[in-house]
């Protein structure tokens, strides 16, 4: 099965990234900082797409929640990234429990299906040793029987991007105000992110307070903004799982 590859590095600077994620031993720090960088990788996905003019075929949104999961699977080692992905399909499955409703008209898709969707792409980027987690997580059969094909379709398609990227100079610029643990864990995201990628330009990384729980990728300024309220929301999440 073809994996993506991206710089001949790539296995060290995981070994760094889980090395500084395993030091976290409390759970509920482990869910929110998993859940940042969820949603971190899945703006950076819109930042990628707008400056290297990709086509995307279908909603946007998804092609985003597709690199976040092929990210995760990537810059992890093995264990570390299956306790990501357990915490970002939890955190996907809170959204679904509190929310009062289905909103078809958003441009996301609601979230219990983004919640599968991740199970069956992580899942099938390696069937044989995440059965338990795709069983634990209830990824019925009939979707599991797909998974592998669906995580090879998206490594065709973002490996090559991917593999583009290692050979790019723009940067990731973290330039937030804040001192929190979120522009904490923001900041060494960015800071490992620029020894494995690189971008058409600098890309500037803020956290600030938005008065709402979001992050978003900001097509005029080609800026990524992560809200500092972020924290609260996904500890409250998880006081409820």
């Amino acid at each position: 099965m073809k994996v993506i590859m991206t710089v001949a590095a790539l296995v060290s600077q995981a070994v760094l990234a889980t090395v500084v994620w395993a030091q976290i031993d409390n759970a509920e720090d482990r869910f929110v900082e998993s859940n940042l960088n969820s949603v971190f990788y899945h703006e950076l996905g819109h930042a990628v797409i707008d400056l290297m003019q990709l086509p995307i075929f279908g909603q946007e949104e998804d092609a985003a929640d597709v690199l976040s999961v092929l990210m995760i699977h990537e810059l992890f080692e093995k264990d570390a990234a299956q306790i990501v992905a357990y915490d970002a399909a939890f955190g996907f499955q809170a959204e679904a429990e509190a929310s009062d409703g289905t909103y078809f008209w958003d441009v996301h898709g609601p979230d219990e299906q983004r919640y599968y969707n991740l199970v069956c792409l992580f899942y099938g980027g390696s069937v044989d040793t995440r059965e338990e987690l795709a069983d634990e997580l209830d990824l019925p059969e009939e979707r599991k029987d797909s998974c592998e094909d669906e995580f090879q379709l998206a490594s065709d398609s973002w490996g090559p991007v991917l593999e583009d990227m290692s050979k790019l100079k723009g940067r990731l610029q973290f330039k937030s105000k804040e001192k929190n643990s979120v522009s904490e864990m923001i900041a060494r995201e960015v800071e490992f992110l620029n020894k494995t990628y690189g971008f058409p330009q600098d890309i500037e990384v803020n956290v600030e307070a938005c008065g709402e729980a979001n992050a978003f990728y900001d097509l005029n300024l080609q800026s990524i903004t992560i809200c500092s309220e972020f924290e609260s929301h996904l500890r409250a999440q998880f006081s409820k799982l």
